[in-house]
């Protein structure tokens, strides 16, 4: 099989790794395997032991790879929205001879421009994670795409640049490396959902697409095909899972067993006469709980997440875009989950479950996107990350070296002078975090429906 046509997407949640093989076949993207195992050494989302996370990814992968029949290499890895931020790039050279005159512009050009947007300041605790053309100006014809080919005296480029925590973005190819694999591609993983959890129409005039991940949710809005704006809720179906537990006295296990069997996310859609035994720690006999009481358990913690998530969206208006909101995620195969988030977001709300055989329930979405938004890259896209990743080879290099130099030189010892007071003191190391950085997200909604 010629594995140019292969595409692997890497999804490291919370609760669980998955893996999705695909292939590329006459426009049509076929999965041919997967792997999904429990995940262990994240927190939030966040890689905070990464032996373990190295460990579940081998063991997916090697699910994947047992179901395709084939080795793979290359992977593409979603990044999580944590401290993501959004901001505008923009770059312009000139293209022209030598005597001033226009010439045609090559894919040579295009890196440059690209380069030159990213002449960004950024902390030192922060690193570009992605950008994303959005059009090219050519001698001030502008809404142009694929610049190549055409002839000018000077280009511009607009587009959007995804920034986020170095920690995130480090740990997380180190644990593919150190798993045997290459990262390929990194996606912001909002991106990579709203390929699928979004028709062409929603991401067009706009929508929100929400993540009920098992330890977070997330927020993401949409519009114009582009990602405006995320909300991260420290809280997912693994605090739903905890609330059980602890309400019900019983062990982690049986409470997620409970509400994947018997849960609802609207007490009032549940019976009050169903029961089934819990079993109580402590006790060697069981007791008896209603899905009534279960689903007011797990509706308490639901309503909390979506109504911080209302009060994050209302502040920038997001609820009137026509789209509405979409959930997707593990949480999201609740039955009554759609009607709860209707009740307090107060718009119209869908469920996204993926249609691909085997893989009809939400919890494979966003992995399902990573492949998506693989296939889907144009050419300048591909040019624009190649440019990313080279200029952040070269600032990697610079840095190594800048530390390597900074190495204090060793001088000869001299023998100290008569009536030699003590040594100058040293000079005060500052650092350029102790102003910090602030974390806060960045609306970009002053022209957000322009």
């Amino acid at each position: 099989m010629n594995n140019s046509d292969i595409f692997v997407g890497l999804d490291i949640g919370t609760t669980s790794i998955k893996v999705i093989i695909a292939e590329f076949v006459k426009n049509q993207l076929n999965i041919i395997g997967y792997g999904n195992t429990g995940s262990v050494g994240l927190n939030r989302g966040v890689i905070v032991d990464i032996d373990q996370v190295v460990a579940s990814i081998k063991d997916a992968v090697k699910q994947a790879e047992q179901r395709a029949n084939i080795d793979i290499s290359d992977v593409t890895v979603g990044i999580p929205a944590n401290m993501l931020q959004i901001e505008q790039c923009r770059g312009m050279i000139a293209v022209s001879e030598e005597d001033g005159s226009a010439k045609e512009i090559t894919e040579d050009d295009v890196r440059k421009v690209t380069q030159a947007a990213l002449v960004q300041s950024l902390p030192p605790e922060r690193s570009v994670i992605d950008v994303v053309p959005d059009e090219f100006t050519v001698d001030g014809f502008d809404g142009i795409k694929d610049p190549r080919g055409m002839v000018g005296v000077r280009m511009e480029m607009q587009g959007v640049m995804y920034t986020g925590p170095k920690t995130i973005l480090h740990n997380t190819k180190k644990c593919v490396e150190r798993a045997g694999l290459t990262v390929s591609d990194i996606v912001v993983a909002p991106i990579a959902l709203s390929q699928v959890a979004l028709n062409d129409g929603e991401q067009d005039f706009g929508a929100i697409v929400v993540d009920l991940g098992g330890g977070k949710t997330t927020a993401a809005v949409v519009h114009d095909h582009k990602l405006k704006y995320t909300y991260l809720d420290q809280e997912g179906g693994d605090y739903v899972t905890r609330d059980i537990s602890v309400v019900l006295n019983t062990s982690i296990e049986n409470a997620e067993m409970l509400k994947r069997n018997y849960g609802y996310a609207m007490s009032s859609l549940a019976s009050e006469e169903e029961s089934f035994p819990v079993q109580v720690v402590g006790r060697q006999e069981s007791e008896k709980v209603t899905e009534q009481y279960l689903s007011e358990i797990i509706e308490a913690r639901l309503r909390q997440i979506f109504e911080k998530l209302a009060t994050a969206l209302e502040q920038i208006n997001a609820f009137q875009l026509p789209g509405g909101v979409v959930l997707t995620g593990g949480m999201a195969a609740l039955p009554g989950i759609a009607e709860l988030a209707e009740e307090i977001f107060q718009v119209q709300v869908r469920v996204y479950i993926p249609q691909e055989i085997n893989l009809r329930i939400p919890s494979f979405t966003q992995v399902i996107g990573l492949v998506e938004y693989a296939t889907k890259q144009s050419e300048i896209d591909l040019i624009v990350k190649q440019t990313l990743g080279s200029a952040k080879a070269k600032r990697q290099n610079l840095d190594n070296q800048q530390k390597g130099n900074s190495r204090p030189e060793q001088k000869p010892v001299k023998k100290p002078k008569k009536n030699n007071h003590a040594d100058e003191p040293k000079k005060n190391q500052t650092s350029g975090e102790e102003n910090g950085f602030g974390y806060k997200f960045k609306h970009m909604f002053d022209n957000f429906f322009d």
